[in-house]
């Protein structure tokens, strides 16, 4: 299944889009809604919540009185993290229940309004934030009956914008008309969400785009701390590092529109063991790459070897290499990026290189041709980066 995070600020228009997923076909899980299941009257939950708060925290009924249990913990940090000890796991757990009964061709929206909050991110294929300005989300929430000063408080206590771009795979703007929302995630359902899941169940990458340069993207740094934390997620100890590399890495570098991680590993068994994890997280093996071109000052082949991997994403193209830390395809990896970062005269030649090469390939359907025609400059380019390196005492960690 694909799994999607779906948040936003309070009075952003998330429910809206909430909606117009499950009318497209989506599976909705939403996080509120486990929240009051967890703690109904007879639930585990509830007596838990009695034992520690007192019968205070109960209305007439029996049910628990939300006013009286949050005016408990709202100033007492300790409150509230008995209170989380004590429904979090249970809303977790409820949560994979709810996933795992997901028919395995879906896309499932967790619904989460504190997904930035509490770090979630990392858990989803694909997090989806939606935005409205600040005016419009004050006027929604005192529409519902919240004082102003209330709602801007309640706005200023959640995460910031910068902190929702940080981990928006898809930003969506619902300051406009409901049509006009429901325009963007219809796109977005038919374009992206469904494609996706389609290639994560049968474990396949999304095409690739033309070999064609493009001006350089400020969001690439982000997007790839994004993608990084995911494949760290989905490597476990088996990693070792993960690093962004190749020429969005470089700032100011033209590139294609494809981002190049590396994923350290301690060996190409390792590496094996990654594929599936790699594939359920987004990032099918490409079973046809399994090593890089020697060059003369390592020119066993063997040293060379790696795995590959692409995403299955056809919105965010992904080039995964799995290396075994210290060969000599990990540490060029990392130091020609930080040679061209280094040295003007190298990222001016490597762009000429680059230019001339995407124009003699632009209706070239393999894109191979593009990577081979490179080889040749690369063969004197990547000594001397290794040279640099030894020169100026580089880290990996610089």
């Amino acid at each position: 299944m694909l799994r999607v995070g779906l948040s936003g600020g309070i009075g952003s228009g998330k429910s809206t889009v909430a909606r117009r997923l499950v009318e497209l076909g989506a599976v909705l899980i939403d996080a509120d809604a486990l929240a009051r299941e967890v703690v109904q009257p007879g639930t585990p939950g509830l007596a838990e919540i009695v034992d520690r708060f007192g019968d205070e925290v109960l209305d007439a009924d029996g049910a628990l009185n939300r006013p009286a249990l949050a005016a408990k913990v709202f100033d007492d940090e300790q409150a509230r993290a008995d209170l989380n000890a004590i429904t979090h796991p249970k809303i977790r757990d409820l949560t994979a229940e709810r996933m795992a009964q997901a028919p395995a061709d879906a896309v499932v929206v967790h619904d989460v309004p504190l997904l930035v909050e509490v770090g979630y991110a990392p858990n989803y294929h694909l997090v989806v934030i939606v935005d409205a300005p600040e005016e419009d989300r004050v006027r929604r929430l005192v529409d519902r009956g919240l004082t102003e000063a209330d709602a801007r408080a309640r706005i200023a206590a959640q995460a910031t914008t910068e902190q929702r771009r940080e981990v928006a795979d898809v930003w969506l703007d619902n300051s406009g008309s409901v049509d006009e929302i429901n325009a963007q995630v219809d796109a977005l359902w038919r374009d992206r969400l469904v494609p996706f899941e389609e290639n994560v169940r049968l474990r396949r990458p999304a095409p690739d785009p033309a070999p064609e340069l493009v001006d350089p993207n400020p969001e690439w740094p982000r997007q790839a701390r994004r993608l990084i934390a995911r494949i760290e997620r989905a490597a476990g100890d088996e990693a070792v590092r993960v690093d962004h590399i190749g020429s969005t890495s470089v700032p100011g570098l033209p590139a294609k529109d494809v981002i190049d991680l590396q994923l350290t590993v301690r060996s190409l068994d390792a590496a094996d063991a990654l594929a599936e994890p790699l594939g359920e997280a987004g990032f099918p093996v490409h079973p046809h790459i399994r090593n890089d071109n020697p060059h003369a000052f390592a020119p066993d082949p063997a040293r060379w070897q790696k795995r590959y991997h692409k995403s299955a994403d056809p919105g965010r193209r992904v080039n995964l290499h799995l290396r075994v830390d210290g060969s000599p395809g990990q540490r060029t990896a990392l130091i020609f990026p930080a040679w061209l970062r280094a040295d003007r005269a190298a990222r001016d030649a490597y762009l000429d290189l680059k230019r001339k090469v995407a124009a003699e390939h632009a209706a070239d359907p393999d894109h191979g041709a593009y990577a081979d025609a490179k080889e040749a400059w690369l063969a004197e380019a990547i000594p001397e980066a290794w040279k640099w390196a030894e020169r100026t005492d580089w880290s990996p960690n610089d």
